[in-house]
């Protein structure tokens, strides 16, 4: 089987380098024509010469999600250029944030209005230009393994996923009379593979894993002078989480997220696609082997230039 997008139209929110940029180069090497968008300038240049590097057709369709107007914008920039959109991933979202005992009101509310206006009217308007034109398309809103079970310190981040996984489930039933599928895609913390993040981080002496953007505070913010604080989580020594060893990267994301936008997933709509190694299906008591002992999966299928060694 070959998966091929070859005359299809992608926009992609939110394409900052880790999850966003690694899906969009993927739908652009799978064939597709891909609208890069971001609400900053910096990230969707770096999106379209990362596309062009590897002989994709990309373009620049900046705004922020949460304007409708600017959404309206975007979308009918992208049909002037090329006269339809079949793919859509909502990918835009805040990253970080504070637990329900210190999070902001301010911060709170903006990291809804991304994730949930913003997901609603890139569907909505996207959609709307798919049915005008007879388009049986794929729109992917990227959940997150938060969205399912959730972890201490990102209260807003978690309610706003939890929001996402059945706003896929009413928009698939809503759509589904137009041939237009709906689904969720969850991986869990990727591991970033983006050669210009992985250099970036390196020079920042950071590993080339982990939280790549949180607010000030850390996790479940600060501890304050409270007598009755408890520590947010444990930072103690633990056994290996993933049943698969890793958890992927956003290379993994972007192949699994262009087959489901695929004619051969036609049937595929109102579910959620899995990409986690095995960590949602793990039970809270199992432990894998030790690291040494686990196989692994295949080696990865690369779709960009090998990432530089991480020497720190």
């Amino acid at each position: 089987m070959e998966i091929s997008l070859e005359g299809k139209v992608a926009l992609v929110t939110g394409t900052g380098p880790n999850i966003g940029s690694g899906v969009a180069l993927a739908l652009a090497k799978y064939g597709a024509k891909v609208a890069c968008n971001d609400v900053d300038d910096s990230p969707i240049k770096a999106c379209v010469a990362r596309i062009e590097r590897g002989g994709g057709e990309a373009m620049a369709a900046p705004g922020d999600v949460t304007d409708e107007a600017a959404v309206q914008g975007y979308i009918g920039d992208v049909l002037e250029r090329w006269g339809r959109i079949d793919i859509l991933v909502n990918n835009a979202a805040l990253l970080g944030g504070r637990g329900v005992l210190d999070e902001s009101a301010e911060f709170f509310e903006r990291a809804v209005r991304v994730s949930a206006l913003g997901y609603f009217l890139n569907t909505k308007y996207v959609a709307r230009s798919m049915a005008e034109r007879g388009i049986k398309g794929s729109i992917v809103c990227m959940s997150s393994s938060n969205g399912w079970t959730s972890s201490a310190g990102i209260i807003a981040y978690a309610f706003n996923k939890g929001g996402v996984n059945n706003f896929v489930r009413a928009a698939a039933m809503d759509l589904a009379p137009y041939g237009i599928r709906v689904n969720s895609f969850t991986p869990t913390a990727p591991n970033p593979d983006n050669p210009e993040l992985v250099a970036e981080r390196a020079r920042a002496g950071l590993s080339p894993g982990g939280i790549l953007n949180q607010r000030g505070g850390g996790l479940g913010g600060p501890t304050g002078d409270e007598p009755w604080r408890r520590p947010v989580r444990w930072s103690g020594q633990r056994a290996p989480m993933i049943p698969m060893g890793p958890t992927g990267t956003p290379t993994d994301i972007g192949h699994a997220v262009a087959w489901l936008c695929s004619d051969y997933a036609r049937l595929i709509t109102g579910i959620d696609l899995v990409v986690d190694g095995g960590a949602r299906a793990k039970n809270f008591a199992y432990a894998p082997a030790a690291p040494e002992d686990l196989a692994g999966p295949l080696p990865l299928i690369v779709l960009d230039e090998t990432p530089p060694a991480y020497t720190g």
